[in-house]
């Protein structure tokens, strides 16, 4: 889906711009995104794996829910927005937990993807069973444990698990959702 979107400076300050999606992604243009991640209280993370019909990294494990925030729309609304439609989980605002932005850039084939990944936290409640991915952005979902996790990560450039050059970025949420359980 080719949606409008707000563009922001390199810097990631508000142009009064907006853009479809994939004009930023053609001319580079910086933009925001959204990423929730979700995690249980027993220390497990729900990790997405990327429909095949994606065009960036199919099949590879990701965050819980993401997507692009529409023009105009907030960050909060987006990751409550992009929470239902890609895994069907109804999250309230005050369960999120904002744990920082983190600048993406990054080139495939034709894309300039530049983005600044807004990233939230908040405690998964439901069982796995009762979520429904999203037919045309998710593949699957699973929950693996914090060591689970930094065993795949510690391996990614080598096991097509993670997007291998995210690890920095997967290593500061694993280590955000640990200080949130104080692990």
């Amino acid at each position: 889906m080719d949606e409008y979107i707000d563009i922001v400076t390199p810097e990631g300050k508000p142009t009064g711009r907006t853009a479809l999606k994939s004009e930023a992604h053609k001319y580079g243009w910086y933009h925001n995104t959204i990423h929730v991640w979700l995690y249980t209280s027993i220390g497990e993370i729900l990790l997405q794996q990327r429909s095949h019909k994606k065009k960036i990294y199919p099949l590879l494990w990701d965050v819980s829910a993401a997507g692009h925030i529409d023009a105009g729309e907030t960050f909060i609304e987006a990751a409550i927005r992009e929470t239902k439609e890609e895994i069907g989980l109804q999250i309230a605002a005050k369960e999120l937990i904002k744990i920082g932005t983190f600048l993406h850039e990054t080139s495939y084939q034709t894309i300039q993807d530049n983005e600044f990944h807004q990233v939230y936290i908040s405690e998964l409640k439901t069982e796995l069973y009762q979520l429904k991915p999203q037919e045309d952005e998710v593949e699957a979902l699973k929950l693996v444990t914090f060591n689970e996790y930094e065993a795949l990560l510690k391996e990614s450039s080598l096991n097509h698990h993670f997007i291998p050059t995210n690890t920095a970025y997967y290593s500061f949420v694993l280590n955000a959702i640990k200080e949130k359980l104080s692990i």
